[in-house]
């Protein structure tokens, strides 16, 4: 039987004073793992990540702004940018890896693109191993999106523009409330629990958050951005994703320029991580083999490459 594994929580500070709510499952001197969630998800959202790999990982997760425990930005509009995403990000790295420290990092849907945003900065370079891409895009979200069922043109950009950034509250979750969303944001073979459980998390999210973050995706441009991102990288797309279809991933493997694999899961959606938790996993876990064991190795007196138990005492903020 699986024993429970260590769960810690703690607050990073970004860079404007956001106070980014953190966890740490795991034990220390573990390989390091970083799961950044997407637009309207929560920590809540990896879940089966988090059963399967704290066992033998350390697994750090976090909220992003407005989302989950992390407060919303206050009142003004410069909280929501990319920016702002790889601030974050640079933060919760900090607060929970030791100089030098490598981990691998997966980022699904706007978790992928915090990756991209933060792929010049030092401390993304210092502590990026490897990455994950999971059901994500750099740029052209909107005109590529399958929602509407149209073919491509103005008029499916407008209509989806005016979904995705739509301001009506998404009230309780219903019977019907499940059935839009599995149309939109999952496969056909999703189970009915998993599309239950995205949208309890998906719910959740307050709409001026969700409104926010609609009008940064809808604006976004990061393909610079990716051809700064020079770790080996994995992008996986489920072939019914309609909001970041498989012509996202493929044009974000091809402008990769580091080491890229490619993975298209037929019969899932765009959540993934919860359609497709085995090969979500399963990915982290190469990566992790591939880069962080041959890491470790070379610094074997160490705790996953540096103290991290004498960092914790200090860093940790216990609610």
């Amino acid at each position: 039987m699986r024993q429970p594994h260590r769960e810690r929580e703690l607050t990073a500070v970004s860079a404007d004073g956001t106070r980014v709510h953190a966890e740490i499952h795991g034990d220390d001197g573990r390989p390091a793992v970083v799961l950044v969630h997407g637009w309207t998800c929560s920590v809540r959202f990896w879940a089966a990540q988090l059963a399967d790999l704290a066992a033998d990982h350390r697994v750090i997760v976090y909220d992003q702004r407005g989302h989950g425990r992390t407060p919303a930005p206050a009142g003004h509009s410069a909280g929501y940018s990319t920016d702002a995403l790889a601030d974050d990000l640079e933060a919760v790295l900090a607060a929970t890896l030791e100089p030098g420290e490598r981990a691998v990092l997966a980022g699904h849907s706007m978790g992928g693109m915090t990756l991209m945003a933060a792929a010049r900065r030092p401390v993304f370079r210092e502590h990026a191993a490897a990455v994950l891409l999971c059901s994500t895009g750099s740029s052209r979200l909107i005109p590529e999106a399958l929602v509407v069922p149209m073919r491509p043109g103005r008029t499916r950009t407008w209509i989806s523009r005016h979904i995705l950034g739509a301001r009506a509250p998404l009230g309780p979750v219903t019977p019907l409330s499940k059935r839009i969303l599995r149309y939109g944001t999952m496969g056909p073979s999703a189970a009915p629990d998993r599309v239950a459980e995205c949208a309890r998390i998906v719910h959740a999210c307050p709409r001026p958050v969700r409104v926010a973050w609609s009008h940064v995706l809808g604006a976004l441009d990061l393909d610079a951005e990716v051809r700064e991102l020079r770790v080996p990288a994995v992008v996986i797309v489920g072939r019914d994703d309609r909001l970041t279809p498989p012509v996202q991933a493929r044009a974000l493997a091809a402008a990769l320029p580091g080491r890229a694999g490619l993975t298209e899961l037929t019969g899932v959606g765009h959540m993934t991580p919860v359609e497709a938790p085995e090969a979500v996993t399963g990915a982290i876990r190469s990566l992790t083999g591939t880069y962080l064991d041959t890491y470790l190795d070379t610094y074997p007196d160490t705790d996953s490459a540096g103290s991290a138990k004498s960092a914790m005492g200090a860093k940790e903020d216990v609610a």
